[in-house]
């Protein structure tokens, strides 16, 4: 098995952040974590070598790769912000666009809080998309959590072409994701800069090839991973994913909100786990209440693509690695999925893509 010293060892050949002090002895070296024969470095450089230190990320992921007993290594930068303020407020920067080559549209299946099945949701649209003509692709985003290898039955670490992953691929769709390269029971005990450092390369360094669309399956809430990629991305649109109870849509709404802070149009609301059909008696019991979503998009302006029933089949099918969309695509349950996806797909082929925003916080 590799050691710390075995990977720091291989790191003396990269020249550090000054580009002549060794990486080890630079001190820039902010986390090293070894899981098994996968290696997880991170890199703090001061924000203004954002644009010129990807070169140096690339030699101390290639070096490390070298080693004998490393199956993988992900290496990501971080800016970490100066101990003392300056004098005087810098002027803030304008964000660095990542273009991926290839893909059309990019869209983000967002929720204000984990549990309401935004995943699912996801998956079952991306497929959906897929099965109405597009190529498709789709990034789990949620470092914390990744769940995208269990709800499309993958498994394996992403190939590399050159300094590129190349993507895993189910039902015609491709994928990556952090639960790739992990195991299914490993935390991922990251701070914010390294989460948002993950997904950039998640997006830029992996080969997509030439995609309609990009679905991007984001973490709950309004954090890092979020304003990462309204801030570098041009997003297409955004989907917000709730349950009808007022504490989800609650969460929703504080999403919904944060989208149009930073210009990116909300394509609609998905109320999941809108009823519940018995599968006995086909009885429907309204547990989480019902009509929430369909009214809070009313309030708010913004369409509301559908309702999705809480039901055995959506989970069962979900959990065993073969979606609704594809095991069973002649059921109600898969019609509605496809139905949201055409109205996505509609609204996506009418509307022009954005330019990413300057995101300044006061």
């Amino acid at each position: 098995m590799v050691s710390e010293q075995d990977v720091l060892g291989a790191l003396g050949t990269v020249a550090g952040p000054d580009g002549k002090t060794p990486l080890p002895q630079s001190g820039a070296i902010a986390g090293l974590s070894i899981k098994d024969d996968k290696v997880y470095l991170s890199i703090a450089i001061d924000p203004q070598q954002a644009a010129t230190a990807e070169p140096m990320r690339v030699a101390a992921e290639t070096a490390v790769r070298k080693l004998s007993g490393v199956a993988n290594a992900l290496v990501s930068l971080t800016a970490e912000k100066p101990a003392a303020p300056p004098p005087a407020p810098p002027k803030p920067q304008a964000p660095r666009s990542i273009a991926i080559p290839g893909i059309a549209r990019v869209i983000a299946v967002s929720s204000g809080k984990g549990g309401v099945g935004k995943s699912t949701t996801s998956v079952n649209l991306a497929l959906a998309l897929s099965k109405l003509g597009w190529k498709i692709g789709i990034l789990d985003a949620d470092i914390y959590g990744p769940s995208l290898p269990r709800l499309l039955g993958l498994s394996g670490q992403p190939e590399s072409e050159g300094r590129f992953m190349k993507p895993l691929e189910a039902f015609g769709v491709k994928a990556i994701s952090i639960g790739f390269m992990v195991d299914e029971e490993d935390p991922m005990i990251w701070r914010g800069p390294m989460v948002m450092a993950a997904v950039q390369q998640l997006l830029r360094d992996v080969a997509w090839g030439e995609l309609d669309c990009l679905v991007v399956d984001m973490p709950p809430g309004t954090g890092d991973a979020q304003l990462t990629l309204a801030q570098n991305v041009p997003l297409a649109g955004a989907v917000v994913v709730s349950t009808p109870q007022d504490l989800a849509l609650i969460d929703a709404r504080r999403g919904i909100t944060m989208f149009n802070k930073v210009d990116v149009p909300v394509l609609g609301i998905v109320e999941n786990m809108s009823y519940f059909l018995c599968p006995h008696c086909g009885g429907r019991s309204d547990i989480f209440a019902h009509g929430g979503a369909r009214a809070e998009a009313e309030r708010l302006g913004v369409p509301f693509l559908g309702e999705v029933p809480l039901h055995m089949t959506i989970r069962e099918r979900a959990d065993s690695g073969k979606p609704v969309v594809i095991s069973e695509p002649d059921s109600a349950y898969a019609k509605i999925y496809m139905d949201i996806a055409g109205q996505i797909k509609e609204m996506l082929e009418k509307g022009q893509q954005r330019v990413a925003p300057k995101i300044v916080i006061e």
